[in-house]
């Protein structure tokens, strides 16, 4: 008898638990996520990395083909602005599939400028290599002199709480929003730790790829305890595996099925929807999304658009999700005013408008100065 009464217990808190996870939103937009992310919270994780990697084994990405030349960007190109107080915008980026097509690779202005009307972000688009060439993937180019960033933390990722800056984004925290983008994996498969709000929630890794924000809202991306480390300046610590770029090359083995180094979740080697963050040596910030990507397709990629350490953000469709803002300065926006880097990606810019995201993701709005008219510009 008591046999029975557990495994009826069991039975209903899973079938209860199950049932919550599928209409829930912050699970992810497809039946499939929410299911995935169901079972990696009840112990399942291995048999739904298994139900995954079969999945990308019968359903590869394709190869060869060509995209419609309208998926490399439009919008404004060459902006001439004033000299000082910025970053110089950002060189056109080298194809990973050999030959560019028309407009691959070139910047266009994305997000809100500045009060002189200086752009503070530039998108790009490319292939993500020579073999899957009828995929594009966004690349993102962020000027941290104009933008200061912000981590916002979820009751799901890290957990815990309560936290100061975590979902829903605020009116008054919108009025100069210029892009919000995705973090890493779940903690337990990140091989990392998180710190914010001057508390550790989950200890750091010596040696661990880490996205590290200042109190001045200047991130970078760094090997913990190498590049960076702990002090009085630093107000989060996002880690996740292991580098993918440093020293402005792509690192060893970034083929070789390493779980501890470039996850549980799939690994390296699939061609997937992935995202990944990097720093160039001016300190610009590049955010590459996009799918089809290997994670040595990821860090070549945030190579050629001039990262010199880089490192893996989340993957799968309905996690990697970066949105650009637009809207006149100083007035509160919500998701209507946002626009996803990809057509294609899942997620919705308002998601970051939602109580119910629970995960962590990163802000990057206008810092004071850009809100002045110091600066001028003129169209080129």
């Amino acid at each position: 008898m008591a046999l029975l009464v557990t495994t009826i217990v069991v039975v209903g808190y899973l079938g209860i638990t199950l049932g919550f996870a599928l209409v829930n939103p912050s699970y992810g937009v497809s039946m499939q996520a929410r299911f995935a992310e169901w079972g990696r919270q009840h112990g399942l994780g291995p048999e739904v990395t298994w139900v995954e990697t079969e999945y990308y084994k019968l359903n590869p990405a394709k190869k060869g083909g060509a995209p419609p030349l309208t998926a490399f960007g439009s919008g404004a190109t060459a902006v001439k602005v004033a000299a000082g107080g910025h970053l110089a915008a950002p060189k056109t980026i080298q194809s990973p599939a050999a030959k560019a097509l028309p407009g691959e690779g070139v910047w266009h202005v994305a997000g809100r400028e500045t009060a002189a009307g200086v752009p503070t972000m530039y998108e790009a688009f490319v292939r993500p290599d020579a073999v899957h060439t009828s995929y594009v993937v966004g690349v993102v180019w962020m000027d941290p002199t104009l933008l200061q960033a912000q981590l916002y933390s979820g009751s799901s990722i890290p957990g815990g709480g309560p936290y100061t800056y975590t979902a829903p984004i605020t009116a008054k925290s919108s009025e100069n929003l210029v892009a919000a983008f995705n973090a890493g994996f779940l903690m337990p498969d990140a091989n990392g730790g998180y710190y914010t709000m001057g508390r550790t929630i989950i200890p750091l890794r010596t040696g661990a790829a880490s996205v590290v924000v200042f109190k001045d809202g200047t991130m970078t991306v760094a090997k913990w305890g190498t590049d960076v480390s702990m002090s009085s300046q630093v107000a989060s610590v996002r880690q996740n595996l292991d580098l993918v770029v440093e020293n402005g090359k792509p690192v060893p083995g970034l083929t070789n099925a390493n779980v501890m180094h470039w996850g549980k979740t799939l690994g390296g080697g699939f061609n997937v929807w992935r995202s990944g963050l990097g720093v160039t040596k001016d300190g610009a910030l590049v955010y590459v999304g996009g799918p089809s990507l290997s994670i040595s397709a990821l860090a070549n990629v945030l190579v050629r658009a001039g990262a010199v350490r880089g490192m893996e953000l989340d993957i799968n469709t309905d996690w990697v999700q970066f949105s650009a803002f637009t809207g006149p300065l100083n007035t509160p926006i919500n998701g209507g005013n946002g626009t996803r880097l990809e057509s294609a990606m899942a997620g919705l810019p308002s998601r970051y408008f939602a109580s119910w995201w629970t995960r962590d993701f990163y802000t990057m709005t206008l810092r004071v100065k850009a809100i002045s008219t110091s600066t001028t510009t003129s169209a080129g």
